[in-house]
């Protein structure tokens, strides 16, 4: 398995992480933007997109996705209780930033909690974490953790915007909090963490652990 980070897309600076497995096939975690970018990186690593995984379905994480399945068919998977912000621009926020442009993609299809995907060698994990938006998830493989706007390194993503929920965001921290393995964890937005770090220092988390 090889993990590529992409440089931050989106007037959101927005994280989104090629993984390749030994046959070159790629899963892309999120598609912010600039679709072109996302195939001269994969053009540059010899490699072939055949999924997108999306952690949510705000605009600053799927705004590539409908170019990027026109161009290489890839199939397209997000949480069921997301999959209306693939087709509104209310729902995905593109109006409440005030932002123009948006490309409705109708034909994902949906993962739930517990459900695995397989790409060769490699099977990611979703794990639902609601609380930034109703449908927000975590991808786990091996031992890397694909955490979208649900962790940050020493922060938690926003639960404040249209279906966010903050009691339902606690929930969800004490679902990540209660898991033994030292996770490395990506985020949708700023840097790189691991699981026990956040557990450790995350304020967010600390008086999780204590409760538990």
């Amino acid at each position: 398995m090889q993990i590529i980070k992409l440089k931050p897309l989106s007037v959101c600076d927005t994280n989104s992480y090629i993984v390749s497995s030994d046959e070159s096939n790629t899963a892309l975690i999120d598609a912010p933007d600039n679709p072109d970018y996302i195939l001269s990186e994969l053009e540059k690593n010899n490699l072939n997109l055949k999924m997108i995984l999306l952690t949510h379905g705000h605009f600053d994480h799927v705004g590539a996705v409908a170019k990027l399945a026109e161009k290489t068919g890839c199939d397209v998977y997000i949480h069921e209780a997301d999959f209306p912000k693939l087709l509104d621009v209310d729902k995905s926020l593109v109006t409440y930033f005030g932002l123009n442009e948006f490309s409705p993609y109708k034909q994902a299809k949906h993962f739930k909690d517990g459900d695995t995907i397989s790409l060769d060698e490699l099977t990611f994990k979703i794990i639902h974490t609601p609380g930034h938006t109703s449908g927000s998830v975590c991808i786990k493989i091996d031992d890397v953790m694909f955490s979208g706007d649900t962790l940050f390194a020493g922060s938690i993503g926003r639960t404040d915007l249209p279906d966010g929920n903050s009691l339902t965001m606690i929930s969800s921290l004490k679902k990540l909090a209660g898991i033994d393995k030292n996770y490395i964890v990506y985020p949708g937005h700023m840097s790189q963490t691991t699981l026990d770090d956040e557990k450790t220092f995350n304020p967010y988390m600390t008086g999780l652990i204590k409760e538990n």
